[in-house]
C-alpha cells in the first residue's frame, strides 16, 4: 500500500466483487475491469472506456495500478536473457529474469526480498531478508517484462530472490492469478516453483492437487553434507523430504524434478550419485537437473569440470534415474540459477520506468 492505496494487481475476482458490490456497483464490474488489467494491459483507470466516469473516478481515488518500476536491465550477449532490477513501491529492490526461448518466453521471478535461508553458494541469501513480496508484487515482474519486450510471457519458474514456501500465502495466491482465465491465463503445467524442501508447505501444497512442476534444490545425497550447504536440512532432513515428496506425488500425479548444482570436490563425487540414485529408486516419476555452479562472490566454489558431471549423470541414467545436465542461461550478466541479489545493477542499459 501506498499513499492509503491498495494495489489492485494484488487482487482476485471474488475480491473486485465484494469491493463493487460493497459500492453498490454490479459485480459484472470486475471482470471488466481484469479484462482491462490482464488482456489489454492498460496501466491507469481513465483507460477502462467501458466503466462510467464516476467509477473510474472513484477507483483512481481509491486503488493504484502497479507500482514496480524497472530501475535498470542487463542484456546477454550470448543468449538474450534479460536481468532486471525492479523497485518496489516502497522503494526495496528485487531482482528478476526474461529467458526468450524457441518454444515460449519464460519468466524467472522472485518471491521475497532477499532470502533468509543463507545456502552456502547463493548470492540471494548473502544479501539478507527484508520483507515477502505480495502477489501483486510477484505478477507485477510478469507485467514489466511484458510491457518491455512487447511479448506475452507463457511460461513461469518461480526460482528468482527468495524460497516461495516461506511466502507461502502470497505464492499460492499469484499462481491463482496468473492462471486465472481473467488473469494472466498461464497454464498450470506452465508454472514451476522450486524450494529447498520447506517439509510442511510441500504437503499443503499437494492438497490443491495443481498441475504446476515441482522442483526441490537438492545439491547434495546425504544430510551430513546437505545440513552445511542448505541450512534448512537441520530442520527438515533428507528423510522427511523426500517422504514428502512421495505424499506430493501420490496426490498430484506429477513428476517431481530435483535440481542439483554441481560443485568441484564437494557433492560431485560417484559416492554422492549413488547414494541420491538409492534416494530417488523408489520415487517415480521423477527427473534430476544438473547444473554448473555458478560464481558467487565471497564463496571459494569453483564449478564441476564437464568430465565429472558428465559422470555423476551417468550414475543416474545407469540407475534409470531421468537426468539432464543443464546449460546456464544468462551466466555472463550474472542472472543465472543463484545469482540474483540485493544490489544496484552495473546496468549495461538503464530503463526509465516501464
Amino acid at each position: 500500500m501506498i499513499d492509503g492505496k491498495k494495489n489492485v494487481i494484488n487482487w482476485e475476482l471474488s475480491e473486485l466483487e465484494e469491493l463493487f458490490t460493497s459500492w453498490q456497483e454490479p459485480a459484472y464490474r470486475a471482470c471488466q475491469v481484469m479484462s482491462w488489467l490482464y488482456q489489454k494491459r492498460v496501466t491507469s483507470w481513465q483507460e477502462m472506456t467501458d466503466l462510467p466516469l464516476s467509477l473510474r473516478e472513484k477507483l483512481d481515488g481509491s486503488l493504484n495500478i502497479e507500482k514496480s518500476t524497472a530501475i535498470g536491465k542487463q542484456l546477454s550477449t550470448l543468449d538474450g536473457t534479460t536481468r532486471y532490477q525492479l523497485q518496489l513501491a516502497d522503494g526495496n529492490l528485487i531482482e528478476c529474469v526474461y529467458l526468450p526461448q524457441k518454444r515460449w518466453n519464460t519468466a524467472c521471478l522472485s518471491t521475497q526480498v532477499g532470502c533468509p535461508l543463507k545456502c552456502l553458494f547463493c548470492a540471494t541469501g548473502k544479501s539478507g531478508f527484508i520483507r515477502n513480496l505480495t502477489a501483486g508484487e510477484i505478477v507485477e515482474q510478469i507485467m514489466v517484462m511484458e510491457r518491455d519486450n512487447q511479448i506475452r510471457i507463457d511460461n513461469v519458474v518461480l526460482m528468482g530472490m527468495g524460497e516461495p514456501l516461506l511466502n507461502f500465502e502470497q505464492t499460492v495466491k499469484a499462481i491463482r492469478l496468473m492462471n486465472s482465465r481473467q488473469g494472466l491465463n498461464i497454464g498450470m503445467r506452465h508454472i514451476t516453483l522450486s524450494t529447498v524442501g520447506i517439509v510442511p508447505r510441500i504437503r499443503e501444497l499437494a492438497k490443491f492437487k495443481w498441475q504446476i512442476n515441482l522442483a526441490i534444490s537438492l545439491h547434495a545425497a546425504t544430510n551430513e553434507l546437505r545440513n552445511k550447504l542448505v541450512p534448512i536440512n537441520l530442520r527438515y532432513p533428507l528423510e522427511e523430504l523426500f517422504k514428502a515428496a512421495r505424499e506430493y506425488l501420490k496426490q498430484t500425479g506429477r513428476r517431481i524434478s530435483f535440481e542439483y548444482v554441481m560443485i568441484r570436490g564437494l557433492n560431485d563425487s560417484a559416492e554422492q550419485a549413488q547414494k541420491l540414485a538409492r534416494w530417488l529408486k523408489n520415487l517415480r516419476p521423477c527427473h534430476v537437473n544438473l547444473l554448473p555452479f555458478n560464481y558467487v562472490e565471497g564463496t571459494d566454489f569453483v564449478p564441476s569440470t564437464p568430465e565429472t558431471i558428465e559422470k555423476f549423470g551417468e550414475i543416474l541414467l545407469r540407475a534409470s534415474i531421468p537426468t539432464t545436465i543443464r546449460k546456464e542461461r544468462g551466466h555472463d550478466i550474472s542472472a543465472a540459477c543463484g545469482q540474483l541479489r540485493l544490489r544496484v545493477l552495473r546496468s549495461k542499459e538503464k530503463v526509465n520506468g516501464s
